[in-house]
């Protein structure tokens, strides 16, 4: 295995921890103040925030060395799985599940809380990457005067 790692592990690595802090801290709020209605709709949260980014990061590995064309095709069919798929899971979340059983606002408050926590978290790993972009050659510039 090489010393370098790639960038993706590099920021799944420094966004985990902050969301895994900030999922614990929810759990436990929640679970004190909700009950396990709270402890279930914190868990869940932190399981479908985890989920949905991881599914980022892996879109990212896949289309490292794709063209730009299909880098953004599939970022943008990946972005709308997810939405699909995320409304489908609400829709299911209210059809068969009952408010006593996962607290929607446990649920909601942890999710947001878990998106933030994850973003910064990524955030500050990626300004600590060291990225080389290629830069166009200069060429002298001619006068024309």
């Amino acid at each position: 295995m090489s010393e370098t790692k790639s960038n993706e592990s590099q920021l799944l690595r420094g966004a985990v921890l902050p969301t895994l802090i900030v999922g614990v801290i929810a759990i436990v709020l929640f679970s004190a103040l909700r009950g396990l209605s709270g402890f279930y709709g914190a868990l869940l949260a932190q399981f479908i925030v985890a989920i949905y980014f991881v599914i980022h990061i892996l879109v990212s590995r896949l289309t490292r060395n794709l063209d730009p064309i299909s880098t953004m095709a599939m970022a943008l069919f990946s972005y709308f799985a997810k939405l699909f798929f995320l409304g489908l899971f609400l829709w299911a979340l209210a059809k068969f599940t009952d408010r006593q059983t996962i607290d929607r606002l446990s649920f909601g408050a942890a999710a947001c809380a878990l998106t933030i926590a994850w973003l910064g978290g990524e955030i500050a790993s990626y300004l600590k990457l060291k990225t080389h972009l290629p830069l166009p050659s200069q060429e002298p510039s001619q006068d024309k005067s």
